[in-house]
């Protein structure tokens, strides 16, 4: 690992220039933006903090550190952030550095979630370069009493006429920033792009191909210990004895820990501990309730808890005449599936606690550790690390505090936690189970007269903040109670994410019906609701275009009037060649979705080809299209790379994700039960084509392709088979059993 800086040895840097900015999900603007009227608030996340004091680091050498409150995920978040940076400080990519979320330097930003790290970090750091680069250049003007303009900045220099060159490093001083960020600054125009709209190559990819220190997973840390923690078998089950006598005198163990039902062993070796916990988790006796939901009624089982409705679309009145076509859509909870079961790294020492760990949100968890703890907040340092498999609420910030526990009983060494694969899929917060009920009609004109749309899930989000979100917090000796549910409001939405439609809905109305209530421990997953909607809304969209004998592209562009959707629509179309589509042989179908991820985001148009073999009900993806508009582009391979990603993992969750439990335990806990798409299932042909904005402000684009994915292949699998399926996920015994009905 690199040598661990702290703000203070930052800040002390001698003849060092530093800005800081927080971040807010503020929209951006800037010169090149497309407005005359521009608002008088910050862009991006400078709203938040808009003093500059620490985000861009230049020291009097002119090496340059780019600092940010988002966290790398696998979205290859550093290389554009860098990108961004080089392309208005005017420097070479590869002589900037990167410190990324970290509670001891960087701005609390949150979450790294909701695709807003470009939005609204990326937007905050492109400002904050510019304006670095003119505050540079006006210092260089200042001490040589010359008109500015005669002045550009090049490669970390100021040059001028004459020869005039002045590195950026002899230029800064402390008290040349002590100013707030601008409304607006002076960005670079996309024509004269260097570094931004090119496809330079990741950074974190070549550890993570060559099987380098990639992940915490391969942190290893001098004196370092091994805990494995013995997770309860079932929700809510509570210890009721443990035998530990014959574990505590194992060669190679440490210690064995217990508060109340929270038991954990820690280890010289990791092999150790793992046999020290089957050994302890076989002579622990717990007590368990059925506490579960029957899982083959869990549509009813959802719609019948208590809810808190709120309508969040009303236009016109719903329950207009015409042809009408009604379904209800379910989908199970879902596991992120990380590759790497969870891990951190947690010591205590000198009164202070650091945890390394591949969270989403540092500062969150920080607070929420602090708290399981009792102890002040500024004692507990939480530095992110990539893990191997996120996307979501997973079972980082568990393991977190499960090594955070074990650090504090053994002071001054390091101690590393993992999970083992049962409990990774056991015990990490899922994607809620959800339902939704949609009717519409179309009139004898041919257009939608009427739309009503209903949904019902639990809380998308119950990420750390409050100790109560983490397990270890629960099943201590004083435990914390589970968090309250939160409902996420519009226009971003949990469960009722992307449910208002994008499309011109004369008479529509959208109720969403949270449910406080969590029969399951749920959480964010890509993209939260905005899947199931968008499933939900571009099905009954082909449903209604057959009623009304219209083909289903040119029915979505005759209700839709935004010029952006309309363009990814008919781009996605054009380059699959829609209109020109050969008839398929049997068992062959054609799919087609659109949607607006959270109608603020990016654009997306998925068309895609299928087979189904009619004997085995297996489905086979040929070949997938797609379209995306992302505003201003960054990086154009990274987009390719989240939507190519997102096509894969929406298309795994609708042919063979599902969490399975009975009444008291989960069930799907290995691969065997919990199956995800293997290599054999991938698209045969994946084609992505972008439709760049120059000079937009940035989209957020990494959970664009979930919703539209899904829906156009259960468009497709509709189209090969003649029936429509609507319980998730369509595996090939679903539609093995549909197509043996018919």
């Amino acid at each position: 690992m690199s040598t661990i800086l702290t703000r203070r040895s930052v800040l002390a840097g001698t003849g060092a220039l530093v800005l800081f900015f927080s971040l807010s999900a503020t929209r951006a603007w800037s010169e090149t933006a497309k407005s005359d009227a521009l608002p008088k608030f910050l862009p991006g996340s400078l709203a938040g903090t808009p003093r500059l004091d620490a985000w861009i680091h230049i020291d009097a050498r002119g090496a340059i550190t780019i600092l940010t409150g988002k966290a790398e995920l696998g979205q290859g978040l550093k290389t554009a952030l860098l990108q961004i940076a080089a392309e208005e400080l005017k420097v070479d990519f590869g002589a900037l550095k990167l410190i990324t979320a970290d509670t001891s330097l960087t701005a609390d930003e949150g979450y790294t979630a909701a695709s807003h790290s470009i939005q609204d970090s990326g937007t905050a750091i492109r400002n904050a370069a510019a304006q670095v680069r003119e505050i540079l250049i006006g210092e260089a003007a200042e001490r040589l009493k010359i008109d500015r303009v005669t002045l550009r900045a090049e490669n970390g220099v100021v040059v001028g006429a004459g020869g005039i060159r002045i590195p950026y490093g002899e230029l800064v001083r402390d008290e040349l920033l002590q100013v707030d960020a601008a409304p607006t600054s002076k960005l670079t125009a996309t024509a004269d792009f260097t570094v931004m709209n090119r496809p330079v190559k990741r950074i974190d990819i070549p550890a993570k191909v060559t099987g380098g220190a990639a992940y915490v997973q391969d942190m290893r840390l001098p004196g370092m210990l091994h805990g494995r923690v013995v997770r309860p078998p079932s929700p809510g089950a509570t210890l009721e004895r443990i035998d530990s006598l014959e574990i505590e005198h194992m060669a190679g163990v440490v210690k064995i820990i217990r508060n109340a039902s929270f038991v954990a062993v820690v280890a010289e070796q990791e092999w150790t501990a793992i046999q020290a916990m089957r050994l302890l988790a076989t002579n622990a006796t717990w007590r368990e309730t059925p506490t579960l939901p029957d899982q083959t009624h869990l549509a009813s089982a959802l719609m019948a808890l208590p809810s808190e409705d709120t309508v969040i679309l009303e236009q016109g009145h719903s329950g207009e005449a015409g042809h009408a076509v009604e379904a209800i859509f379910t989908r199970p909870y879902l596991a992120h599936g990380s590759i790497g079961p969870s891990c951190a790294i947690a010591q205590t020492k000198d009164g202070s606690m650091t945890i390394w760990t591949h969270t989403q949100g540092v500062f969150p968890l920080r607070n929420a550790i602090a708290e399981m703890l009792r102890l002040p907040q500024d004692t507990v340092r939480c530095i992110h690390v990539e893990g191997a498999g996120c996307y979501g609420h997973n079972g980082a910030d568990d393991v977190a505090a499960d090594a955070a526990l074990l650090a504090a009983a053994l002071p001054g060494r390091a101690v590393r936690v993992q999970w083992m694969r049962e409990q990774e899929h056991s015990w990490e917060p899922f994607g809620p189970g959800m339902v939704t009920k949609v009717r519409a009609a179309v009139g004898r004109d041919g257009t939608i007269v009427d739309w009503h749309h209903e949904v019902w899930s639990q809380s998308h989000m119950m990420r750390p903040g409050p100790a109560g979100a983490l397990l270890a917090a629960r099943e201590i000796l004083d435990p914390f109670p589970p968090a309250p549910p939160v409902a996420l409001p519009q226009p971003e939405g949990g469960g009722d994410r992307n449910a208002i439609p994008l499309y011109k809905l004369p008479n529509a109305r959208v109720v969403s019906h949270f449910l406080p209530e969590m029969p399951l421990r749920g959480s964010s997953m890509r993209s939260l609701g905005g899947y199931l909607n968008v499933v939900a809304i571009e099905s009954t969209m082909d449903d209604l275009a057959s009623a009304a004998g219209q083909d289903p592209v040119a029915f979505r562009l005759r209700h839709l009037d935004n010029p952006r959707g309309r363009a990814v629509i008919e781009r996605a179309a054009e380059e699959f060649g829609w209109q020109a589509r050969p008839k398929l042989p049997k068992g062959g179908g054609y799919g087609f979705a659109f949607a607006q991820y959270k109608n603020l985001e990016a654009y997306c148009a998925i068309a895609l080809e299928i087979g189904v073999d009619n004997q085995t009900g297996h489905v086979r993806i040929e070949r997938v299209t797609a379209a995306v508009d992302t505003g201003e582009v960054v990086n154009p391979n990274g987009v390719r790379n989240q939507i190519e990603g997102g096509i894969v993992q929406s298309a795994s969750w609708t042919l063979f994700e599902r969490v399975t439990f009975d009444r008291t335990r989960i069930t799907s806990i290995d691969w065997s039960a919990y199956p995800i798409m293997r290599f054999a299932s991938v698209p045969r042909s994946i084609d992505v084509h972008i439709i760049d904005q120059p000079g937009a402000p940035f989209l957020g684009v990494a959970e664009a392709a979930q919703g539209p994915t899904g829906a156009a292949l259960v468009n497709a699998i509709r189209d090969a088979i003649g029936q429509r399926l609507h319980d998730l996920p369509l595996t090939a015994d679903r539609i093995r059993t549909a197509i043996n009905a018919a």
